[in-house]
């Protein structure tokens, strides 16, 4: 598995931008990835030190347009704390 299949894209929320100045980043990933995996793709990919993953299964919010109803996909999300000594990710920088 690539290290761009299991980073899906970054999660831009006003919690996550709490968390960019004590580098703690948020990601949704892909739903059978584990945090080794996780963490492999982000150090790849962002050419970081990972110091640890927190993970946690999403489920889909109920939606209704008229008549139907349903619900939106579910997700997992990651949350990726850096370690002290390492360089932060520039595309998180440009947002804060």
């Amino acid at each position: 598995m690539f290290a761009e299949d299991i980073i899906l894209k970054p999660l831009l929320t006003e919690k996550g931008y709490d968390g960019i100045a004590d580098k703690k980043y948020s990601f949704i990933v892909k739903k059978s990835a584990d945090k080794k995996q996780i963490k492999a793709a982000v150090e790849k990919l962002f050419g970081v030190s990972v110091k640890s993953v927190n993970t946690v299964n999403c489920k889909g919010k109920k939606k209704r347009m008229g008549k139907y109803e349903g619900y939106t996909p579910d997700y997992k999300k990651a949350i990726v704390q850096l370690k002290a000594d390492s360089k932060a990710i520039e595309f998180f920088n440009s947002l804060s």
